[in-house]
């Protein structure tokens, strides 16, 4: 399983970057998990759009699916040129049916329900869900092939069901979008140190951190992280590939 760090920030990007998003591959299939302000641009560096089999979206706050509308222009123009496979797949929970609704754009991309307790066989993965604590409800998405998992925790605050989700996992990518004197104050996010606790009790052996703020001093999240996780630990960095 390969992984590549698309964008890391949370809310908007940094300039000349995008918002927290990856590409999975395996086997071939291409998959993009979250796709908000400068995504689309970004993830050309490591793939062609024609290359992508799908792309599958936690929830739908701006900075996770800002560039939608592009990639589903991308898609069309694919399909004038005969270069797409259409209509494109984009994967999301309905609990929203009007977001739900403009995934599915004139024949070219096709939206598909995802569900907490149903796992999704996805090209050579099996995606598995966990609903987070978040304004809007979104999913957590465990990614597992040859047994090797993935988890992505998405945008969440502390819950406990993550630990089980995460459970062993090669790979915990974490938000950590909170300084800790932001913990209790700003909801619907994890600190640094939360992110390294998840890690712990779930028994992760990598932790990369994502969703970061724009302003303070990255370097305290990175360290509460690591005070609290005894494994590996880093920022997620924009263009790095884990192969686990």
């Amino acid at each position: 399983m390969k992984i590549t760090t698309i964008g890391i920030w949370g809310g908007y990007p940094n300039k000349n970057e995008a918002t927290s998003s990856f590409l999975i591959e395996e086997e071939g299939f291409r998959c993009l998990v979250d796709c908000g302000s400068g995504v689309l641009a970004a993830v050309q560096n490591y793939t062609e759009l024609k290359d992508l089999d799908a792309a599958i979206i936690s929830h739908y706050h701006p900075d996770h699916i800002a560039d939608i509308g592009v990639l589903q222009h991308a898609a069309m123009v694919g399909m004038q040129l005969k270069e797409w496979q259409t209509p494109f797949p984009i994967y999301a929970h309905n609990r929203d049916p009007e977001m739900f609704a403009a995934l599915s754009y004139k024949g070219v991309t096709e939206g598909k329900v995802i569900e907490a307790d149903q796992p999704l066989q996805l090209g050579p993965f099996e995606v598995a869900f966990c609903e987070t604590i978040h304004p809007v409800y979104c999913l957590a998405m465990k990614f597992t092939a040859n047994g090797k998992s993935v988890v992505f925790t998405a945008d969440t605050e502390w819950k406990d069901d993550l630990i089980e989700f995460s459970r062993g996992a090669d790979l915990l990518v974490c938000e950590s979008n909170l300084y800790e004197k932001y913990r209790g104050i700003i909801k619907g996010h994890l600190s640094g140190k939360q992110a390294g606790e998840l890690a712990e009790r779930a028994g992760a052996k990598q932790l990369r951190l994502t969703h970061l703020p724009q302003y303070g001093e990255l370097g305290e999240i990175l360290e509460a992280a690591r005070s609290s996780f005894s494994g590996d630990t880093e920022f997620a960095e924009i263009g790095a590939v884990y192969e686990i």
